[in-house]
């Protein structure tokens, strides 16, 4: 299969925030809020300032050794064994534990992460990089995660007895029914063979949420040297001990946070998340709720847990993997545990990392090179030929389909539009104003309502003749919005709802050969590959 590539600007596209713009073109209002550019010079002077070298990896090699087993590829325990060493740096990407792995930009983070890893290698070859991504497994709501869309369909697991605690932990058994339905709709292709064995191996059994994820990115990913980190383990969570008691006792994260977030609104950008007093939550049997600081004491919301502040510190030391950090203080976990030298995100979440600057700087964490993800949409060679029929560009894809319609319409039946006669109903009343005139001045203003009605007759004139147009192509002008539904489902970018399934069911592997050949870790824009 070959791909041509078409490289378009995201304010073109007109899908992308202002403030992500902004940080992807380095404006100078922004600069304040992160620490290195993200490019190679931005490389250059991380790696000179020894980015990440003061975490514990003799405990994270182990950790990653016992949890990859004997699942993994050479390529990723070789990747494991080298960051024992102090040249070696993670560039990694994170995501909820979405069904069947979500949204496209799920597969797009993880390639962005292996081909960064490669192309770093390739400029600095005196060190090492290694790409992670790490699984979101302790995140509690599981409507976000429970579903996936693929050929129009939602495939959705029922959350009926899914209690409000770690997604991770959530044991997969009562995924039977869904994956009968999931197979039922792929077919019996030998693409869809393949990816029913590894669908059916990564979850079955009595594995979690997380750990059926980790088997399938593995089966996906694993042969590029892709390292899977679930963060959610004892003996990771006493490295961040010091942040959990800071937290606890001084929610220095609040006042931090707060003061950015105030900055950033200053300069022109609304922040994507707000700090709370205390950024943590806790973890049992009663789910993962948030701790609130009442009075002297520290209460889990909607249980009847209370601890005293001796208590609460007591609780940390001898049960640390009960407090999980929320959105804001994930990602200083991330820097705690990894020698990180850059986080690949959507939109989204390169603004949420603007808010933390200070906060790392507090707790002497590094700052890692924000990097945004790739963007990809892809577009089969029957859509692609449909496309080349209509004569839409991949540029002008991103235009509302009225207006692709109305180009087309214009294009195969002639443009309709009344500017010729406008303009000679101007003369006319022109002349007609200056005869008025002479006369009487104040009658200027009825022979201009005059010629506004005029315009407006013509306007109204137009579009029932393009009405007319519309209905004669009304073929031509069906196809053109079923393409726009097709990569824009639902009214969103493709990546952003649809499943990598279809896909994989088309192309096979080499779907993802093929994303890892032609997307560029380094070129942030809106890649549209167009099958020839």
């Amino acid at each position: 299969m070959n791909f041509k590539k078409t490289d378009i600007s995201f304010e073109e596209t007109g899908q992308f925030s202002k403030a992500f713009t902004d940080y992807v073109n380095g404006t100078l209002s922004l600069l304040p809020f992160y620490e290195h550019r993200p490019n190679i010079e931005g490389f250059r002077k991380a790696i000179e300032a020894q980015a990440g070298n003061n975490i514990n990896r003799e405990l994270l090699v182990n950790v990653l050794a016992k949890s990859h087993g004997t699942s993994a590829s050479e390529a990723t325990h070789k990747n494991i064994e080298l960051l024992k060493e102090k040249n070696t740096y993670t560039v990694t990407t994170g995501h909820q534990l979405c069904l069947f792995t979500g949204p496209l930009y799920f597969i797009y983070k993880i390639v962005t992460a292996i081909n960064l890893a490669q192309q770093l290698k390739k400029e600095f070859p005196q060190h090492n990089f290694v790409p992670v991504y790490w699984m979101a497994s302790e995140d509690h709501d599981f409507a976000e995660i429970n579903h996936a869309y693929l050929f129009g369909k939602k495939i959705e697991w029922s959350g009926d007895s899914i209690s409000g605690g770690p997604v991770g932990r959530i044991p997969v058994h009562t995924l039977a029914p869904v994956l009968d339905g999931l197979y039922a709709i792929m077919g019996d292709s030998a693409n869809a063979i393949e990816l029913k064995k590894i669908i059916t191996e990564s979850y079955s059994g009595n594995k979690t949420l997380a750990e059926a994820t980790f088997a399938f990115v593995n089966a996906l990913f694993g042969k590029y040297g892709l390292v899977i980190l679930d963060a959610d383990n004892a003996e990771l969570k006493k490295q961040f001990l010091p942040v959990i008691t800071d937290e606890l006792t001084k929610q220095s994260s609040f006042r931090l946070v707060s003061d950015t977030n105030a900055k950033l609104i200053a300069a022109g950008v609304e922040p994507q998340v707000h700090a709370r007093e205390i950024n943590l939550f806790y973890i049992n049997d009663q789910g993962r709720n948030r701790i609130e600081k009442q009075g002297d004491n520290y209460v889990v919301v909607n249980t009847v847990l209370t601890f005293t502040a001796e208590q609460v510190i007591s609780e940390t030391k001898n049960h640390t993997e009960r407090f999980s950090p929320n959105v804001l203080l994930r990602p200083v976990y991330q820097q705690t545990i990894l020698p990180n030298i850059a986080y690949i995100g959507g939109p989204a979440e390169i603004v949420y990392w603007l808010q933390l600057k200070t906060t790392f700087e507090y707790h002497k964490a590094v700052f890692p090179i924000l990097m945004p993800r790739n963007f990809a949409m892809v577009i089969d060679k029957p859509t692609a030929s449909k496309l080349d029929k209509f004569r839409i560009s991949e540029k002008n894809i991103f235009n509302e389909a009225d207006e692709l319609i109305r180009n087309y319409v214009a294009a195969n039946d002639g443009a309709i539009n009344f500017e010729e006669e406008k303009n000679k109903l101007k003369k006319v009343y022109d002349e007609l104003g200056e005869k008025v005139k002479g006369i009487d001045s104040t009658l200027t203003s009825s022979v201009e309502a005059e010629l506004q009605k005029q315009y407006n007759a013509l306007k109204v004139l137009e579009t029932k003749l393009v009405r007319a147009q519309k209905q004669k192509d009304e073929t031509s002008v069906n196809q053109i919005k079923k393409i726009k539904e097709k990569l824009f489902p639902e009214g969103s970018l493709q990546e952003r709802h649809e499943n990598f399934i279809p896909f994989y069911l088309q192309y096979g592997s080499t779907f993802m050969e093929m994303l890892l050949n032609n997307l560029n870790p380094l070129n942030f824009t809106m890649a549209v590959l167009k099958e020839e």
